[in-house]
C-alpha cells in the first residue's frame, strides 16, 4: 500500500543556519521529503492563538540537498492552522529551555487532540533534561541540586572532584570541573547565581568521561543506535557542539538495562525522539528530548536509517489514531 503524503510543520531555527553536516533536524527532513511529505518551516514567535484556534505563518520547503549553502528553497508564505491543516508537528528549535519554550509547550497542547506533535509538549515540558533523569537515579553518579555553596563544598569534599552545570543548559555549555582544592568554586557558584535564577546541577566528576560520553537513540522507547563522543584534547565535554568527535561504538549491557528501564516510559509520554547520555558504560547523566542529536553520525557509523525509522513511528502513530 502507497503510502500517505502528510503535511508536517517543524518548529525549528532558522533553515539559513542549520550546520547540514550533522543536523538531526535536517535528517529527519531529508527522510520526510524522500516518502513524499510536504515540508512548513516555522518559528515560535510565528504563531498565533487567535479564536480558539491556533496560526503559524509559514513557508514551505522544497528542493531539500546536501548542499551547503544550496541546502534548501523556501515557496509562499502561507497561514496555517497547525490544529486542521497539518498532520505532524515537531518542535525541533535548539534550548534554551526557557519560558518562550514552556509557552509554546502551552499553546502545541491545545492541538494535540488534532494534530500529532513530536515529541509531546506536555511531555517535553515535564521532563527537562537534568530533571527527568533523577527518576532514574540508580543508573545516575552521585548527583546534586542546589544553590548552596556550602552543600556544594559539602559534596567536593566527599568526592573530591566535581562538575558543575547549569539545570537548563545545553550542548555542553557553562560546564565546569572542579578539583579538590576547590579553586574558584565560590566564585563559580556566585556567578551561576548571578546568570541563572535556577539551582544548578552538581555531580562527582567521572574520569572514565576521558573514553567518551555515549549518545543513546530511541525511536519510540526502542534503540536506535549509539554514538561515543570523545572529548578533544584538554576539554571534559564531549559534545560535538563543544570540539567532540564521534566513533563507532556498541552497548554495554549496563546500558541496555539503562534503555530497557527507560524505554516503556519514554513510550508512554509520547516522546518519539529521544537522546540519552551515558559514560562509562553505566552512568546516566541526561535524557534529551526538547531536541536531541546524533542521528546523522550513528547512520553514517551503522549504516542505518534513523530517519526512516523515525517516521515509520510517526506514520504508526497517525495510523493508531486514526483507527480510535
Amino acid at each position: 500500500m502507497p503510502r500517505m503524503s502528510l503535511r508536517v510543520a517543524l518548529q525549528m531555527d532558522p533553515m539559513e543556519s542549520l550546520k547540514i553536516a550533522g543536523d538531526s533536524t535536517f535528517h529527519i527532513m531529508l527522510a520526510a521529503q524522500a516518502r513524499g511529505h510536504r515540508l512548513y518551516h516555522y518559528r515560535p514567535d510565528h504563531m498565533t492563538w487567535r479564536g480558539e484556534r491556533l496560526y503559524a505563518e509559514a513557508r514551505e520547503v522544497v528542493n531539500l540537498q546536501r548542499v551547503v549553502g544550496d541546502h534548501f528553497t523556501f515557496g509562499e508564505t502561507v497561514k496555517l492552522d497547525l490544529g486542521k491543516d497539518i498532520d505532524v508537528v515537531w518542535m525541533r528549535q535548539d534550548p534554551p529551555f526557557d519560558l518562550n519554550y514552556i509557552t509554546a509547550t502551552h499553546l502545541l497542547e491545545r492541538i494535540t487532540d488534532e494534530t500529532l506533535v513530536v515529541n509531546d509538549p506536555a511531555s517535553v515540558r515535564n521532563a527537562p533534561e537534568k530533571l527527568f533523569v533523577l527518576d532514574y537515579a540508580r543508573f545516575m553518579p552521585p548527583t546534586m541540586i542546589t544553590r548552596s555553596l556550602d552543600e556544594t563544598r559539602a559534596f567536593l569534599a566527599e568526592h573530591k572532584e566535581i562538575v558543575v552545570k547549569p539545570i537548563y543548559g545545553n550542548a555542553g555549555s557553562a560546564v565546569f570541573r572542579i578539583g579538590a582544592d576547590g579553586a574558584n568554586l565560590a566564585a563559580l557558584v556566585e556567578l551561576f547565581g548571578e546568570m541563572w535564577v535556577e539551582s544548578f546541577m552538581v555531580q562527582a566528576f567521572l574520569k572514565d568521561v576521558s573514553q567518551g560520553d555515549k549518545r543513546i537513540v530511541l525511536v519510540d522507547g526502542e534503540v536506535a543506535g549509539a554514538i561515543n563522543r570523545i572529548p578533544g584534547k584538554g576539554e571534559i565535554r564531549s559534545n560535538l557542539a563543544a570540539g567532540g568527535t564521534a566513533a563507532k561504538t556498541e552497548l554495554t549491557p549496563d546500558e541496555l538495562e539503562i534503555c530497557a528501564a527507560l524505554g516503556p516510559e519514554l513510550k508512554k509520554r509520547g516522546l518519539l525522539f529521544v537522546g540519552i547520555d551515558v559514560i562509562g558504560g553505566k552512568w546516566l547523566t541526561e535524557i534529551n528530548v526538547t531536541s536531541p542529536t546524533g542521528i546523522v553520525a550513528i547512520d553514517a557509523f551503522n549504516g542505518t536509517d534513523t530517519g526512516g525509522l523515525i517516521w515509520d513511528a510517526v506514520e504508526r502513530k497517525l495510523a493508531e489514531r486514526a483507527a480510535g
